[in-house]
């Protein structure tokens, strides 16, 4: 299972360091099971898109698994990949980035041919071989054709997505220079949100979570001052605020930060994949980072 973590600040930029695959003491052991590429995304303030990501098992590069990354954004996504669909490549690594958007996807979407014909020409914004780039081609088409709602707009790509593909997960981070958002669904694998005042449970305390396995780091002195929404695979600190999404709920994060959230994809997939019907290669993990 691919890891996903999202953070909101908007209006606020701060300044975040992310340990993308702080690697336990048992790195060696373990690298046979672990991730096949990580990815952090942000925007500068003029809102230019930042990807800085590697197409890479721990094994291979220790170093650059390890490496701190600091940042200023007032959004930011990570991703920790376990390949499914798509080779060890640059372009399968997400996050993806189009249309001044970055999407990162955990889960595994299938029938791919039917997905590219009725993606039609958009298919050109594709450049990868993965499910998770895809399905961002399809929520962008259906953005442009409601007038630039990307809510409405990846709404509609997950109900397509749930109604006619064979489908095991689609769970989402999004975002943009200024906005965040979240699906969960189904219920295959968990994606919290945190929606955490300035300074955190205690007060005036910044930013430090952390995966139970030691995957994902993120450390941020500016939020002992402003107001944050995190959204991760799984609760990274103890704040008794974390909640689990409610499967089909898709939650967007505007500037202030305001929070809307709502189920949108009420009925289980149609063609809802068990673990024993994935792909070889396609498997299921325990939700942790």
């Amino acid at each position: 299972m691919c890891r996903l973590f999202g953070l909101a600040s908007s209006p606020q930029r701060v300044r975040a360091t992310f340990w993308l695959l702080e690697a336990p003491d048992s790195l060696t052991d373990q690298s046979r099971r672990d991730p096949d590429g990580t990815g952090l995304g942000y925007f500068e303030p003029d809102g230019t898109p930042v990807v800085r990501k590697a197409p890479i098992a721990a094994y291979a590069d220790r170093q650059f698994a390890e490496a701190a990354q600091t940042a200023s954004s007032s959004t930011f996504i990570a991703h920790v990949r376990y390949a499914t669909t798509g080779g060890l490549q640059e372009r399968n690594t997400h996050p993806f980035s189009a249309q001044g958007r970055m999407l990162a996807h955990n889960g595994v979407i299938e029938g791919m041919d039917l997905l590219e014909r009725h993606l039609g020409s958009s298919m050109d914004e594709v450049r990868g071989d993965t499910d998770s780039e895809r399905f961002f081609a399809l929520v962008n088409r259906e953005t442009e054709a409601a007038g630039g709602d990307v809510t409405t707009g990846l709404e509609t790509a997950a109900r397509w997505v749930a109604g006619h593909l064979p489908l095991f997960a689609l769970n989402i981070v999004m975002i943009s220079g200024e906005d965040l958002w979240a699906l969960r669904y189904p219920d295959a694998h968990g994606l919290y949100v945190l929606d955490r005042q300035a300074g955190g449970q205690h007060g005036r305390r910044h930013l430090d979570q952390a995966g139970s396995d030691g995957r994902l780091r993120v450390h941020a002195d500016d939020l002992s001052d402003a107001a944050s929404v995190v959204v991760a695979s799984e609760r990274l600190d103890e704040d008794p605020a974390w909640r689990l999404l409610r499967s089909g709920e898709l939650l967007h994060v505007s500037p202030g930060p305001g929070i809307t959230s709502r189920v949108v994809l009420p009925d289980p997939p149609a063609h809802r994949l068990s673990p024993a019907d994935l792909t070889s290669g396609a498997t299921v993990a325990p939700d942790v980072f």
